[in-house]
């Protein structure tokens, strides 16, 4: 009896171990940046994906901090009606749900792009 709860103790803590794996690689960042890759995301038409027009999220580096969008002229009041105006007119797609999980995740991933690292200025020899 003992060595089967030891066994199923073992296989218990195995699953939260995996489960726990599972869970960091799958964050909604990584699954915002799929989104953002995928040329059917929100019904798009123009077979265009968001990175077509931002490869590797260039351009988007600092607009997790933005408060208002100015694309194509138009005035966007937060990054999640910008995500929709761009789907909507460059991608050809339809507005997501501003509350959904889709949502959620694209401007998770948005919003951990970072400017890259500028290089050490070299001194005079």
């Amino acid at each position: 009896m003992r060595v089967i709860k030891i066994a199923l103790l073992i296989m218990v803590a195995l699953g939260l171990i995996s489960s726990g794996a599972y869970a960091i690689k799958h964050l909604p960042e990584e699954r915002g940046k799929v989104l953002f890759n995928d040329l059917k995301f929100a019904g798009g038409t123009a077979g265009k994906s968001c990175n077509l027009c931002h490869p590797g999220g260039k351009g988007l580096e600092k607009s997790g901090e933005k408060k208002e969008f100015n694309i194509m002229d138009k005035k966007q009041k937060s990054l999640e009606e910008a995500v929709n105006f761009c789907i909507v007119n460059a991608n050809k797609g339809k507005a997501i749900d501003v509350k959904s999980a889709e949502m959620q995740d694209i401007v998770a991933y948005i919003k951990s792009l970072k400017a890259p690292a500028e290089m050490p200025k070299k001194k005079g020899y």
